[in-house]
């Protein structure tokens, strides 16, 4: 049965909260605070002992539970996911128009459908850096859910071939937002970024600052048995790993030290000092035990111990392009998460790390299905085979099932949230390799 009233809605207050990965981050945060998930700050040294850690790089975190019970001399159970999402990003010299428009110059973010970000009513959101007063500077969340942005969609009296060709956009001509009519002066995003903020242009120093849809997310179809939101993939995994983190009960006897982390700039290649290529993890994972009273021997100890399950959105099968997937993997919404496999090591999934969710999905009494694409298709990537690699450690790639992924706007069922949690619950207690 669709979950109208719980996870769902949960996954919903999510999406809605975080429309860039900084407000994810945010989200994320206050989520554990009231969990009693203490922050640390990577430039002092860490407390010692048992407990409850939050470390956060701009749009991206790690948190992790250690106590009597979850000692790193069983190693570490990682849920990994990514706080970023394909959309358009303001330009540093936005200031532009034409035929009597005021625009704003973008840059396109990861694999967007561009056509998908066309005839929205947008917003803006994202982090500014501003002068401090004192010589320095410091960061400043930005969040503006009016109208402000909108890309017109060229009239099909000017396209008439558009329905049997195609819909073809250049990034660099067919793709700034109007956002007013009149001259466009140099500054003038500036000044309103300004006063918005409330400081003088001057104080504004940089900013990491992105176009997202205002249209709310929401339960549809005619049993509610959909979710409709932007950023599903990957909020969705991001919330499930926090719910499991959440839900995890106490151990009974010594298990694994559970670690969630959620990563910025996955859409690109994750080449970030805050990505999954960078040292965040495994730097975070060995300062966790050097504060348990531990040595390097014993991190490594420990990451033999260790398994990581990277959780990202899944293509379910689309009822109008079946033939774009494998006959014999056949995915459905609500039908539990995906388990996904490449050959060629797209996907890290291997034998023991399926072996790995296969249980904890069994225990969980979830239902588990398994996807590889079609051999005549590329395969996508996610942060999974770069955690293996960076660790060393067995790790699973799954995920939600959605359509229209990497769209502005996506779709998956309403049962799956609960699904995906129970089954990463699971996941952080399975026994170790």
């Amino acid at each position: 049965m669709p979950d109208r009233s719980g996870e769902a809605r949960g996954l919903i207050e999510f999406i809605d909260e975080s429309p860039s990965p900084f407000h994810a981050v945010q989200a994320a945060t206050r989520r554990l605070h009231e969990l009693g998930f203490e922050r640390l700050d990577e430039a002092a040294t860490w407390p010692p002992g048992p407990g409850r850690h939050i470390v956060i790089r701009g749009g991206s975190l790690v948190a992790w539970v250690c106590d009597d019970s979850r000692r790193v001399e069983e190693g570490f159970r990682i849920i990994g996911a990514h706080t970023d999402s394909p959309n358009l990003r303001i330009k540093p010299n936005p200031d532009t128009g034409a035929a009597g428009f005021r625009q704003v110059g973008v840059e396109v973010y990861g694999g967007a459908l561009l056509n998908s970000w066309l005839d929205r009513d947008l917003g803006l959101s994202g982090r500014v850096a501003l002068r401090d007063g004192t010589g320095g500077a410091h960061l400043q969340l930005v969040r503006v859910d009016r109208p402000l942005l909108r890309i017109p969609q060229l009239a099909i009296h000017l396209d008439r071939g558009v329905n049997e060709t195609g819909l073809k956009l250049d990034p660099q001509q067919h793709l700034a937002p109007v956002w007013g009519v009149g001259s466009t002066g140099e500054g003038t995003f500036q000044r309103f970024l300004a006063d918005e903020l409330g400081v003088g242009p001057d104080d504004i120093l940089g900013w990491e600052l992105m176009a997202h849809d205002l249209c709310p997310s929401a339960l549809v179809g005619v049993d509610e048995e959909l979710v409709s939101a932007p950023r599903i993939d990957n909020l969705a995994s991001c919330y499930a790993a926090l719910r499991a983190l959440e839900d995890l009960p106490p151990a009974t006897g010594a298990g694994p030290v559970p670690v969630v982390c959620l990563f910025d700039h996955e859409e690109i290649g994750s080449q970030s000092a805050r990505g999954a290529d960078s040292t965040m993890l495994p730097t975070v994972l060995e300062r966790i035990c050097l504060a348990a009273g531990g040595e390097r021997e014993a991190f490594h100890r420990s990451l033999a111990r260790s398994m990581c399950a990277s959780v990202d959105g899944a293509h379910a099968t689309h009822p109008n392009y079946p033939d774009r997937h494998e006959p014999q993997h056949q995915i459905r919404v609500n039908g539990g998460p995906v388990l996904k496999v490449n050959s060629n090591v797209r996907y890290a999934t291997d034998a023991a790390g399926t072996a790995a969710f296969a249980l904890a999905c069994e225990r969980a009494g979830v239902p588990l299905q398994r996807f590889v694409t079609r051999t005549d298709l590329p395969c996508g990537s996610t942060i999974g085979p770069i955690t293996a690699a960076r660790l060393g450690v067995p790790t699973v790639d799954v995920g939600l099932p959605q359509l229209a992924m990497h769209s502005a706007r996506e779709l998956c069922g309403a049962a799956d949230p609960t699904l995906l949690i129970a089954a990463l619950t699971g996941f952080l207690e399975v026994p170790g390799p």
